[in-house]
């Protein structure tokens, strides 16, 4: 379970340029849950991921994974437990590395100084077919290589091989074509189901948002204004989430980018 309780940020506190990105937020995740969360620019959704992930400390309020207090953990021992998938597909391999190296080194193995044994080769390739393109007879190619949706469906692969406690996906098929998108949230969605993982995604696409999880969250101005789920998100349909946000917000959905998903 994650657990957020009244936290905030504010950047550049006391300046003019002071922007408040998290505003008292408060959040509950139950284990399996899959939360898909939509907003404007600016709404603090990634503000809200880089908090949990532990890129910046909150000013106020507590952050609890697991009944583990994670609220001043380092970033890099949060990155034990918790897996992320950024926008860029660049991000989150090592791009001269191979296929089975990358997979090495997320298992825990040490990358390009591992010897894997042949059960575990027989693993990656065993995993990598699941992706459906065709890598597990690629192994050996450097992953600079790859097609943009291949590495972002082999970072999948690695935020997941070892299932994190929280799993974060922050517009993680936004820079895909739509075809390469819809296969790879196909992959998000039956990786999550089957490992039975605790996963928040945000996503630009609104039609993706009522889709996919069980849960869908609203935000703006560094606030959830609107949490569903169950029955009465499942007759939701993207003109209503529209509504939704100007009954909430107090005005006009004017987004582009999410708009015309």
């Amino acid at each position: 379970m994650l657990k957020i309780s009244h936290i905030s940020k504010t950047f550049n506190p006391g300046t003019v340029n002071a922007k408040t990105a998290l505003n008292d937020l408060s959040l509950t995740v139950n284990d399996g849950d899959f939360v898909s969360i939509i907003g404007a620019n600016g709404a603090g959704k990634s503000t809200l991921f880089n908090a949990v992930a532990g890129s910046f400390y909150t000013d106020s309020g507590s952050i609890v994974l697991d009944d583990i207090d994670i609220t001043l953990m380092p970033e890099h021992e949060r990155a034990r437990i918790i897996g992320r998938l950024f926008q860029d597909p660049m991000c989150g391999s090592a791009p001269g590395m191979t296929i089975e190296e990358n997979l090495a080194l997320a298992a825990g193995h040490g990358g390009w100084l591992s010897v894997l044994s042949r059960e575990d080769k027989k693993l990656f390739r065993e995993k990598l077919s699941l992706l459906g393109m065709g890598l597990e007879d690629r192994m050996q190619q450097p992953v600079g290589l790859l097609s943009g949706g291949q590495r972002q469906a082999l970072t999948l692969m690695m935020a997941t091989i070892n299932p994190p406690r929280l799993l974060l996906l922050d517009e993680h098929t936004a820079a895909l074509d739509p075809s390469t998108a819809d296969k790879v949230l196909e992959l998000t969605r039956n990786i999550v189901i089957e490992a039975k993982l605790t996963c928040l995604m945000v996503t630009h696409n609104m039609q993706s948002a009522l889709e996919l999880g069980n849960r869908t969250l609203m935000m703006d101005a560094g606030s959830i204004i609107y949490d569903v789920a169950g029955e009465e998100r499942s007759k939701l349909q993207v003109s209503d989430l529209l509504v939704l946000f100007k009954e909430a917000s107090g005005r006009v959905l004017d987004n582009d980018r999410m708009l015309l998903s």
